[in-house]
């Protein structure tokens, strides 16, 4: 048995790390026996100035963009259609608006120390919420729900957001992957030097966790 070290860097405000994470632990699933995963999930905001309130998601892609509905449309179902091959459901019509995602980085930072597979748990708990549900991510009781939804403890999450605790540390991380040259997410790093760009088919994580755990890369 073969242990990688896996950073997810991703942000839950992407559609394509819900795909990209379905798809990395679909690949895991078909390696059980000979790999195994030493899952880390790393901060990246999409959009970090985004204020309170969010701003609705056509408006988002146009303005950032330049797409037209047609063209959202259209990569919208090419996305469902993705997620579906992943066991992952995203919300029809999508996520209604785009929120700020930093009090969400700040819970899975602290997640990371609650015990195995708490943070992955968290994770997959706010991309339903979000993704899937198309919930208020910025909202704390959505959060919460998440936390709860995830098996972790809520009055502990709570005194984060109620704090600022952890913010240096995201804020730390984050930088760590831009000058690392992460311009875009999921952005799947093995064992701190191979680089998975993209929500990639199970097939491309499989091969390239086969290869890199057998040595063929080195």
């Amino acid at each position: 048995m073969t242990t990688l070290k896996i950073d997810f860097v991703s942000d839950i405000a992407c559609p394509w790390c819900a795909v990209g994470l379905g798809a990395l632990e679909m690949a895991l699933e078909r390696l059980q026996g000979d790999v195994q995963a030493d899952l880390h999930f790393q901060p990246f905001e999409l959009n970090p100035h985004m204020p309170p309130g969010g701003q609705d998601l056509g408006e988002h892609l146009t303005q950032k963009y330049g797409s037209t509905a047609e063209q959202q449309t259209q990569i919208r179902q090419t996305i469902a259609a993705r997620g579906a091959e992943v066991g992952f459901e995203f919300h029809i019509g999508g996520r209604g608006r785009v929120y700020n995602t930093f009090n969400a980085h700040r819970l899975l930072h602290w997640a990371e120390g609650q015990g195995a597979d708490a943070q992955h748990a968290l994770k997959k708990a706010f991309l339903q919420a979000y993704q899937g549900r198309a919930e208020c991510i910025e909202d704390a009781q959505v959060l919460l729900a998440a936390v709860a939804a995830a098996g972790l403890d809520v009055a502990a999450a709570q005194a984060v957001l109620d704090s600022d605790a952890h913010t240096a540390e995201v804020r730390e991380r984050q930088q760590f992957y831009a000058q690392a040259g992460i311009r875009s997410v999921p952005a799947v790093i093995i064992n701190d030097k191979h680089l998975i760009s993209g929500g990639q088919p199970v097939e491309v994580f499989e091969q390239a966790l086969r290869r890199i755990a057998s040595g063929e890369v080195s």
